[in-house]
């Protein structure tokens, strides 16, 4: 049986899980095919437990570490209440159909309402279909005002 959980940063074990998942998400293409840095591994569980507006969610399969959810509060300025970004998404492929990420979403989304949130937001890349027809079906979709000015797009410049 899956078993979800909210991540505690100052567990080691539940530290050494979350690199480890997010280091297999970012060597998988969806993630950018390269693995994390030795400065990403040695830094991040600080980096998110010193940050109160971070959290993250882990799927265990018995013993097994099999998925993970990072998330940022954010500031949705028009509604004056927070909001909650999923960073990241992570099921192992030898875990995926089996609705584990449906329920790593429903945990966001109570911690989401918790805290208090009018709205969960996420990026998703345009050819992760398997991705975007998930989120569509967990109620997900385009961000738009006026339909007239179309949906948004997320850009990033990186600073070095």
């Amino acid at each position: 049986m899956t078993e979800i959980v909210r991540a505690r940063y100052d567990d080691p074990a539940h530290a050494a899980v979350l690199v480890e998942l997010l280091d297999a998400y970012a060597r998988d293409p969806a993630g950018g095919g390269e693995a994390l840095s030795d400065f990403a591994r040695d830094n991040l569980v600080g980096e998110l437990a010193a940050r109160p507006f971070m959290f993250s969610v882990l799927a265990f399969d018995g013993a097994s570490p099999v998925g993970l959810v990072n998330a940022i509060e954010g500031f949705s300025t028009f509604a004056c209440r927070p909001l909650v970004n999923v960073h990241d998404v992570v099921v192992l492929p030898s875990h995926r159909g089996r609705g584990i990420a449906a329920r790593l979403f429903a945990e966001v989304e109570a911690i989401a309402r918790e805290r208090g949130a009018c709205k969960l937001t996420l990026e998703v890349l345009s050819g992760n279909s398997a991705a975007r027809g998930l989120y569509e079906k967990l109620g997900f979709d385009d961000y738009r005002l006026d339909p007239a000015m179309g949906h948004a797009q997320f850009m990033q410049k990186w600073l070095d």
